[in-house]
């Protein structure tokens, strides 16, 4: 799991990046959105797969909206990077990619429709 330390690090590497504003307007969400990938419940994974924790993440993510700015692109990256540690990565357009961002942070797609978007797009990385 990743933590509140990290995800600002990765923050403010894409603010430095990109522009905006650095800060967490909300440590509570942040923290929450942070952990919701890795709930249990009487000992079971709520979210098995590392889709699942993918998609769990960025919903969150985009829908608590705990940064001051860059709340989409953190989120994209922070689930990217999971995906990522699990051996996996995403293959779509850069217009497919946005078009995904901006409809879950719209809440037009929510937590099925997430995982179905990421196993459409998802690829094995090599050598993993």
């Amino acid at each position: 799991m990743m933590t509140i330390f990290q995800a600002e690090q990765i923050h403010n590497i894409l603010i430095d990046r990109f522009g905006g504003a650095k800060g967490i307007r909300d440590q509570g969400g942040l923290s929450s959105a942070l952990s919701r990938p890795f709930q249990t419940f009487e000992g079971k994974e709520l979210y098995e797969t590392a889709v699942e924790k993918a998609a769990a993440l960025i919903e969150s993510i985009l829908q608590n909206h705990p940064f001051t700015d860059g709340n989409k692109r953190t989120g994209y990256v922070l689930m990217r990077l999971l995906l990522l540690e699990s051996g996996f990565d995403i293959e779509a357009s850069q217009d497919e990619k946005y078009d995904f961002v901006i409809a879950v942070a719209s809440g037009k797609i929510q937590f099925d429709d997430i995982v179905k978007w990421l196993n459409k797009h998802l690829v094995k990385k090599n050598g993993v």
